[in-house]
């Protein structure tokens, strides 16, 4: 029986990781939630503009993140690997945000309601 021996640094997602980039991604990330904290801490917008502002650097946080750490986008070696993390996003969101409806709204769906209370 015969096995064939491939150099595992042969392959290319393995030629695709370097040391700098992991550095990038892990100082823009720690960068943006100091940033974050020092936003929420400090009360430096309204409620409305920190959510906002916090959420946009969320999202440029793991957009950063997906290049830089797990190499995602639109060359052909890594083509099929983003195509699964943009069909998968949506899922993701869905699944969270429903769950956080159905808990939201678990009281008002299946407390039956006593007489006095406002519901």
């Amino acid at each position: 029986m015969s096995h064939d021996h491939h150099n595992p640094i042969d392959h290319p997602e393995v030629q695709l990781a370097s040391a700098g980039g992991y550095l990038f991604a892990y100082a823009f990330g720690l960068g943006a939630m100091l940033l974050g904290l020092w936003m929420v801490l400090n009360h430096t917008l309204t409620p409305v503009g920190l959510t906002t502002a916090v959420s946009v650097i969320a999202l440029v946080s793991v957009i950063v993140q997906l290049y830089f750490l797990f190499k995602l986008d639109l060359s052909s070696t890594q083509i099929w690997h983003t195509v699964s993390i943009v069909m998968t996003a949506p899922l993701f969101v869905m699944a969270v945000g429903l769950t956080i409806w159905m808990f939201h709204t678990l009281m008002q769906r299946t407390m039956i309601p006593l007489p006095g209370m406002g519901m």
